[in-house]
């Protein structure tokens, strides 16, 4: 299984980016899928998860309302598109894939990840 993030860059505050995932070696439809991202000199945390199905997402609160998690599973492909993106959401974002349809909010539940993608906000 190989997961490949792509979609980071350097934006301003009030900025969108659109992260993707794309996952190759599985069946995507019977994984959850999640992104958690990492700040410098901060550890690994969670932001988004979607089930297998896509019908059950979790997020956590300093993103909610801001990003949307979302999946294609007909290209094995999950997406996080970020909205007024603010300078604390500067990390290196990583997705991951568990070997079930139901989300977790924990990375240790986690089976894969992906080799992260860097977004800077600046101010």
């Amino acid at each position: 299984v190989q997961l490949q993030a792509s979609g980071g860059g350097l934006v301003q505050a009030g900025d969108s980016l659109r992260l993707s995932c794309a996952a190759s070696g599985l069946t995507s439809s019977i994984y959850a899928m999640a992104w958690f991202r990492q700040g410098p000199g901060k550890e690994r945390r969670f932001v988004a998860v979607i089930s297998g199905s896509g019908a059950i997402t979790y997020y956590d609160d300093s993103v909610k309302g801001r990003f949307t998690i979302s999946r294609d599973n007909a290209k094995n492909t999950v997406y996080l598109q970020m909205d007024s993106l603010k300078p604390e959401d500067t990390a290196v974002y990583y997705c991951a894939a568990r070997r079930t349809n139901m989300p977790s909010r924990r990375a240790q539940d986690h089976d894969y990840w992906g080799q992260g993608t860097q977004v800077t906000v600046s101010s």
